[in-house]
């Protein structure tokens, strides 16, 4: 009956075109809090996971820390009938590279990749951090167990794999950890030029830097509230691209918002009791995550983390001054919800790797016109398109029109100077690419 419906929703066209997939309850139910516990609790035990700390011990050091993620990536493989290619991407970092490497050292990522069935080189990337430290970022001995920040986004990175490996998608999922954050975004810097080298066409990353904590410096306690941080244009546009805003709109309408809008709008259907913020900015003030070197690259990249950040256990050496507690310690971790941000990963990566490409061309027309009009390149493996639109000072896109399988089509009665634009390709399943703002104007 479900899909008999959907059949003819598809052939009559109706306006509002809306799905849902039981499978991706099927995901959520499936993420652990136990799981998750378990790998922080293996994470935290490292003693310190620091970018420059030991390589040759089995049981302290990020050596042994990356080990035992390769072999958790590994042993998922193993129970998915080799559904992940594992491995490990390495740069040589020489001593002086940035204020924070005092001596030459291998950053050392570890990466797996679920191959897609239809697209096997295009990815949608999770990606959490190995790395810890303490108040001195060249300290490399003293104890950093970094449970939340970030052993928390690593074990979500693990569990996600381990829920997913039992699907099959048409997109490609990269799980990766990356290593050298605190010492200047070096694992994703290296693994983004890997990617360039190796022709991969990046969806998105979704990074995960501290999704434990719900309680805030400020005193604010909650575990529905989390951040998606974006920048609003991507840093490699082109003069022309630059100019062409001034005229048409889009100053807040880059690859990296739309995939943060992404992520806000399928959260809020399957998982209605969270809060998704939209924060317009790179990321907190002042400060970086390894999405930014993917940025960097021209990729889309968001950063998905708490919302209520306690500074005493970020960064710390662990010591009680002036009756705090500092340090980034286990029992700071709430595994629920670290549980509900990895849900929230796994429903995008899989509605993302579900869904067709975004259409390649969009162009809009309608300039002193009653109506709006929008062509756009056919995309193989659509099963119709999803025009969006919204007021121009909205954070999300408030409207939206499913057609069938055609590549234009006119908004009778929307003014095109009220409103911004957007298309998706839809696949047969209802999943949707990430909307795609016009790069093209027809008159």
């Amino acid at each position: 009956m479900k899909n008999l419906i959907v059949s003819l929703c598809l052939v009559m066209g109706l306006g509002s075109f809306a799905q849902t997939d039981s499978r991706i309850y099927d995901i959520i139910n499936a993420v652990s809090a136990d799981r998750i516990e378990k790998d922080i609790t293996t994470l935290a035990n490292f003693g310190t996971r620091h970018t420059l700390s030991d390589t040759v011990s089995q049981t302290r050091g990020i050596g042994a820390a990356r080990r035992w993620i390769k072999s958790e990536f590994d042993k998922i493989d193993s129970n998915c009938n080799d559904c992940l290619e594992v491995f490990y991407q390495k740069d040589l970092v020489k001593k002086g590279d940035g204020r924070r490497i005092i001596k030459d050292v291998w950053v050392v990522n570890v990466v797996a990749i679920q191959r897609g069935t239809k697209y096997p080189n295009r990815y949608i990337i999770m990606s959490g951090d190995i790395d810890s430290r303490v108040s001195d970022p060249v300290d490399f001995t003293s104890d950093s167990p970094g449970a939340n920040d970030n052993a928390s986004g690593m074990a979500g990175t693990i569990e996600a794999a381990r829920v997913l490996s039992k699907y099959n998608f048409e997109n490609s999922i990269i799980y990766v950890g990356l290593s050298g954050e605190e010492q200047g975004l070096y694992g994703g810097r290296g693994l983004a030029a890997y990617a360039k080298e190796n022709g991969w066409e990046i969806i998105g990353i979704l990074n995960n830097d501290m999704i434990g904590n719900i309680t805030g410096v400020d005193g604010v306690v909650s575990n529905r509230d989390f951040r998606i941080f974006s920048e609003p244009v991507p840093p490699t546009e082109t003069e022309d691209q630059r100019r062409a805003r001034r005229f048409y709109g889009g100053e807040v309408d880059g690859i990296s918002r739309q995939l943060a809008r992404y992520v806000h709008k399928t959260t809020k259907i399957y998982m209605p009791e969270m809060n998704p913020m939209l924060i317009y900015r790179l990321d907190r003030f002042g400060r970086g995550g390894h999405h930014r070197p993917f940025n960097d690259a021209g990729f889309a990249g968001i950063r998905i983390m708490e919302s209520h950040e306690n500074y005493t256990q970020q960064h710390q050496d662990i010591r009680v001054e002036d009756g705090i507690a500092y340090g980034d310690v286990l029992e700071h971790v709430n595994f629920n919800y670290a549980k509900k941000l990895t849900a929230v990963n796994a429903i995008n990566l899989a509605s993302i790797a579900w869904a067709p490409p975004s259409p390649q061309k969009v162009e809009i027309g309608g300039i002193v016109e009653p109506s709006a009009k929008l062509k756009w390149s056919k995309v193989d493996g659509a099963a119709g398109y999803k025009i969006y639109w919204r007021d121009t000072t909205s954070p999300i896109w408030d409207n939206s029109k499913y057609v069938r399988d055609v590549t234009e089509h006119t908004l009778e009665g929307i003014v095109i100077d009220n409103f911004f634009f957007g298309v998706a390709a839809v696949g047969k399943d209802g999943h949707e690419s990430p909307v795609v703002f016009p790069n093209a104007v027809f008159r």
